[in-house]
């Protein structure tokens, strides 16, 4: 538009289409930012172990239960807190969640033993505890259709950054400054986030005028009932025992029965990450394309069966079954999105909080319970069988996500008693 002589030049306001796709970039940077900080503080503390147990003289065994004690937490209060997510909305529980990452790291600083670290393990573990039910909620409610798969991949990718940052950063400032100062500096992140979240918060509001609100609905219990709910439990905790089974036991599979050393065992783990961070961001692309999400998980997961079969049979030259690890992780990352959507499907109406809470508790039990059972197996003398164990899980996950695609409807059209 060209301007007049004489008057005020005129300024084309943007397109609705540039401003929804701004307001979904700001949404998925935001949720995404959490869930990195959220991974993040995970293992705010396992890099500073050296440090706090020359410091305190701590036992490998209280600096493990302090780790439990930070899960434990989380798998408790995420069912929790997606009622606080569906009663209060997105934004205030999130604020709150990162709050209290914040105020566990200020508390390990000042600690003075093994009762000031166990205090601010549960506060982190509480501040945790919010981010799944608040990401989902804020993404299905927030983003635009088209671009729920890209928001996905991003939201799972940055979980798997702030699991690469955490010791880098940590033990970066711990050995130049001192432990302390890690923790402070840490504390510093999430508060960071909360302002960052004050300062947009018109966008964020959005997913919260969107989401479904039913007249009087109380927010009860009854979700419970769906079957859907509990099928997608399952299908978190037999992923999540597959997952447990790969961070805690692959480099020793590949020690004791691949004969490589130490580093390049440990390999094994890098090879399925960032396998698995490539796979998010195909698979994000994928189900867009491909609306089938039956299909998809059962492709992906069976690729990483496959290469699991593989691992275990020990057949295959070292370097050929590192690339295997690759393929497992590529596959596992691919059905993210896919199994994201298959969650949504199965959500009813004002319930997506506490749907995505109970869900993704099964992913911290399977955790839990997985290396328990793989370690039994090592000590028995069966290592690289566990990988026979994790193909298993994978395919059980894929029985069960079909039994899934079955009900979701079922989820979609209940309607939460009114009061």
């Amino acid at each position: 538009m060209h301007a007049v002589p004489g008057e005020p030049a005129q300024v084309s306001a943007p397109a609705p289409a540039a401003l929804a796709w701004r307001a979904d970039a700001l949404i998925v940077s935001l949720v995404s930012s959490g869930h990195l900080l959220s991974h993040f503080f995970q293992l705010l503390l396992v890099p500073l172990f050296p440090w706090l147990r020359a410091e305190f003289a701590l036992s490998y065994a209280e600096l493990g239960f302090i780790i439990s004690v930070l899960f434990v937490c989380s798998a408790l209060a995420q069912a929790v807190a997606g009622f606080i997510v569906d009663r209060y909305g997105a934004r205030v529980t999130l604020c709150a969640g990162l709050a209290c990452l914040a105020a566990g790291a200020l508390v390990c600083a000042a600690s003075d033993g093994f009762a000031g670290l166990l205090l601010g393990a549960v506060l982190v573990g509480l501040g945790n505890a919010v981010f799944h039910p608040v990401d989902f909620w804020l993404i299905n409610h927030g983003v635009s259709e088209p671009r729920l798969g890209p928001a996905y991949s991003l939201h799972g990718v940055s979980g798997s950054l702030g699991w690469a940052l955490a010791p880098l950063f940590m033990v970066g400032i711990a050995s130049a400054a001192g432990w302390r100062v890690a923790l402070i500096a840490a504390a510093s992140l999430p508060l960071g986030l909360v302002a960052l979240i004050v300062c947009y918060r018109e966008v964020l509001a959005t997913a919260d005028v969107r989401a479904p609100r039913l007249p009087g609905a109380r927010l009860g219990l009854e979700f419970l009932r769906l079957p859907a709910v509990w099928l997608c439990f399952a299908f978190f905790f037999f992923i999540a025992l597959a997952l447990g089974g790969v961070q805690s036991f692959a480099p020793t599979v590949f020690m004791q029965d691949y004969s490589l050393g130490r580093a390049s065992a440990a390999s094994s783990i890098t090879c399925y990450m960032l396998a698995s961070a490539l796979g998010m961001l195909v698979g994000g692309w994928w189900v867009g394309r491909s609306p089938r999400l039956e299909l998809n998980i059962t492709l992906a997961l069976a690729l990483s069966a496959a290469a699991a079969l593989m691992v275990a049979s020990t057949f295959f030259p070292a370097t050929l079954a590192l690339g295997l690890m690759a393929a497992m992780g590529f596959g596992s990352g691919l059905s993210g999105p896919s199994r994201d959507m298959l969650i949504r499907a199965a959500t009813p109406p004002g319930a997506t909080g506490r749907v995505y809470g109970v869900v993704y508790s099964g992913l911290d039990a399977g955790i839990a319970v997985g290396p328990v059972g793989f370690g039994k197996m090592i000590d028995h003398g069966f290592a690289a069988e566990i990988f026979y164990a994790i193909a298993a899980c994978l395919l059980v996950s894929v029985v069960v996500a079909a039994r899934v695609i079955k009900h979701p409807r079922d989820g979609a059209r209940t309607q939460l008693p009114q009061s």
